[in-house]
């Protein structure tokens, strides 16, 4: 009988685990860069403290995630009216997945650093020797992929809302490639300023939420410098 109540247990927590992935959005994105960082420390030379720290980070952030989500179901449960509490108490648990994903950043710029920045100036020497019209091709790939991301999420229409914002991703596709391509500072730093007024217009005309803004830039970024990586 005490065996039977121990594998229940584990049973709801796996339960209470795959609803959150299946819910939430934004544990749909935690779980796909666990995957990521978790193939990158295979990839690399990675020593033990460097897993261990790596292992707790990204244990954190799902644990902020999830404690979330059962934060907004307790209240919503209790409350089906307007509270400016309940706002605060949203806002703060938001507020500490925010503080665990900040940290994760910097915990991974901090230990793959070193391993990808040999990687890194070997492409961008590539790169800058390769045809400039590979920016056309990359544009279409970009689009095309963020059309197929958005038919996955099934949110918005294919040219207005829904994540990832297509307006980002090809905003900052562009801004990264030629910040790839030229070696002239001022460009690369205008290019970037003007995807970031692109990214913040879709979020000031209240078509796109910050966070779907901030996807669109990072996928359209990682994509280019892929395709790049990939075709030099």
């Amino acid at each position: 009988m005490k065996i039977r109540k121990l594998l229940d247990s584990f049973n709801y927590a796996i339960e209470g685990l795959v609803y959150s992935v299946r819910t939430q959005r934004n544990m749909r994105i935690h779980m796909a860069a666990t995957m990521i960082i978790l193939l990158a420390c295979f990839g690399f030379n990675i020593s033990k403290v460097e897993i261990l720290i790596v292992t707790i980070t990204i244990t954190m952030v799902v644990l902020a995630e999830m404690v979330n989500t059962a934060i907004e179901c307790a209240l919503d449960a209790t409350t089906n009216y307007y509270h400016p509490l309940v706002k605060i108490a949203k806002n703060v648990s938001a507020g500490a997945v925010l503080i665990t994903a900040l940290n994760a950043v910097v915990v991974g710029y901090v230990v793959f650093w070193d391993k990808f920045s040999p990687l890194t100036f070997t492409l961008l020497k590539k790169v800058r020797n390769s045809n400039p019209y590979m920016i056309f091709f990359i544009l279409i790939v970009v689009s095309i992929a963020t059309l197929v991301v958005k038919a996955i999420f099934g949110e918005g229409t294919p040219l207005k809302g829904g994540m990832p914002s297509g307006h980002s991703a090809i905003a900052f596709s562009i801004s990264t490639a030629i910040a790839l391509i030229t070696v002239e500072p001022v460009i690369i730093v205008l290019s970037f300023i003007l995807a970031l007024i692109v990214a913040q217009s879709r979020v000031d005309s209240e078509v796109h939420s910050v966070l779907e803004v901030i996807f669109g830039a990072l996928f359209g970024s990682f994509l280019t410098i892929f395709i790049y990586k990939l075709f030099t």
